[in-house]
């Protein structure tokens, strides 16, 4: 069962690439309406690409690093989002806390509104 702050693995379709690579998402909601689509977040290694104050990192000393089931230090990159089916959802490798969901949250939240 799918739930809001998990990382999950999907499929991402790459253009040039003729079968999609397992990549680390973010769930963060579930979208209102009969079909069972996700929006999620994606995940990178690559800190380097932080947007400062609105990416997330998590980081091996996080109290909630473990529980990822991430492997490496990660940036949860706020601004790449996707609408994803259930059908590329591979599964669950871990979850965040409650309280970086909900500041991941406020901080999308608040950009969207233009605070």
């Amino acid at each position: 069962m799918i739930q809001e702050g998990q990382i999950i693995l999907f499929r991402f379709p790459y253009a040039d690439r003729k079968d999609p690579k397992l990549r680390p998402a973010l769930v963060i909601r579930q979208l209102p309406g009969a079909y069972e689509d996700w929006l999620i977040c994606m995940i990178t290694s690559q800190l380097s690409q932080e947007v400062s104050s609105f990416d997330e990192v998590i980081s091996k000393e996080d109290n909630d690093f473990i529980g990822s089931g991430l492997k490496l230090s990660s940036l949860i990159r706020v601004g790449r989002l996707a609408v994803v089916n259930k059908s590329i959802l591979v599964g669950k490798i871990g979850e965040i806390s409650a309280d970086r969901l909900s500041r991941i949250k406020n901080r999308l939240s608040e950009w969207l509104i233009g605070k």
